[in-house]
């Protein structure tokens, strides 16, 4: 599924950071059951190409499957070579942007300034990462979108919860990334269910 239909159908991208192999698929079916459409699998995970492979080789056409904490243009066609077709990062690193566009993949980089965010758009990315959202809040967000291209979607992520997705929201955050809200390492699939069913409630208030 790419990453526009994916959003569309729910603005949440699940982090599982610390997931493994041998557990992801029963953690991404929780979260496809409870209306989440994106799963990135961040590369400080155990094993994260085995388990983009697993999630891509089951869920590709249900979900935007891809990576987090993609550093290097390497980690980028490695991820491709195992189906992921998201790329996230925590930097906004040109190189990176412009190796995940040129393999058809959908970045979405780091970025926390007016010349991180116009470096990532010039360098091909059209979704935005704002990290860590938490340290500057939604009034920040509201000033940048007032001079960002109208075709670029901003994700806020890091320490963004349920409670506060509305404001964001309001702020003109259109897609949100939820780590530990969703998927702590060491969870069962139930606990991730439940979590999910929290996110997806909230997200159902938003207008």
């Amino acid at each position: 599924m790419k990453l526009e239909a994916a959003l569309a159908e729910a603005p949440v991208v699940a982090i599982v950071r610390g997931v493994r192999p041998d557990e992801i698929l029963d953690h991404a079916q929780a979260l496809f059951e409870a209306g989440v459409r994106g799963v990135e699998v961040p590369l400080n995970s155990p094993e994260p190409l085995d388990s983009i492979r697993a999630l891509a080789e089951t869920f590709a056409d249900r979900m935007a499957v891809g990576a987090g904490t993609v550093l290097t243009p390497e980690r980028v066609e490695a991820v491709a070579e195992a189906g992921g077709r998201i790329i996230v990062s925590p930097n906004t690193q040109p190189e990176v942007i412009r190796r995940a566009v040129e393999l058809g993949l959908d970045p979405a980089p780091g970025f926390a300034t007016a010349t991180e965010a116009f470096t990532a758009i010039e360098a091909g990315a059209r979704h935005l990462k704002l990290f860590p959202a938490v340290t500057y809040g939604p009034a920040h967000l509201k000033q940048l979108k007032a001079v960002l291209p109208a075709d670029v979607t901003v994700w806020a992520v890091g320490g963004v919860g349920p409670d506060g997705m509305a404001d964001w929201w309001a702020a003109g955050a259109r897609a949100f990334g939820l780590g530990g809200e969703l998927y702590k390492a060491g969870q069962s699939p139930a606990e991730t269910a439940e979590k999910a069913a929290r996110v997806m409630a909230a997200v159902r208030r938003l207008a």
